[in-house]
């Protein structure tokens, strides 16, 4: 996936300005897909000078205008060849597992120490993601479930890796 389909996506569902895609991001996809708020301004600019969204200035009193983009016909034509092309095998890379791979050089209080911080970051992980599960509901309307349906892929990833946690702590600590 790429940021420009990432973005096209946000701006199909609603009209946002940077500040507010930034949001979107970090509130709908952000267990899946990331994006810091230089990427996707960057992403805006060139999603508009290829035509695939527009920007409308909206003048507010006393503040900077707001820049709303909108995606276009040819953003949404953009993003329906994008939907329906075969996924692309994204490698996998992990910070984490790869100090795992290399850490029996290290005393068993490092690694414990390595397996502890993991394990924050993962019950971190799972306790927002369940937050926003609960928030959300079960959702009524076809696009809700499927959107639901990725939050639902994204608990039980953090399931899983706290379950392979506990398994690294009774064997390894």
């Amino acid at each position: 996936m790429s940021m420009k389909h990432a973005v096209l996506g946000l701006l199909d569902l609603s009209p946002l300005t940077g500040y507010d895609l930034k949001r979107a991001f970090d509130e709908t996809v952000n267990h899946f897909w990331s994006g810091d708020q230089a990427q996707i301004y960057r992403t805006l600019t060139a999603l508009v000078a290829s035509g695939l969204a527009d920007v409308e200035v909206v003048p507010q009193q006393g503040r900077p205008d707001r820049r709303v983009h909108h995606i276009t016909d040819a953003g949404r034509d953009e993003l329906d060849s994008w939907l329906t092309a075969p996924a692309e095998p994204a490698p996998e890379r992990s910070e984490f597992l790869a100090k795992l791979f290399f850490s029996p050089r290290l005393p068993d209080a490092a690694i414990a120490d390595l397996l502890g911080q993991r394990r924050t970051a993962a019950t971190t992980a799972w306790e927002t993601l369940s937050a926003l599960a609960a928030a959300e509901g079960t959702g009524t309307t076809r696009a809700e479930r499927l959107r639901l349906s990725t939050l639902s892929n994204g608990l039980a990833h953090a399931r899983a890796e706290l379950d392979w946690l506990e398994t690294m702590d009774r064997e390894f600590t």
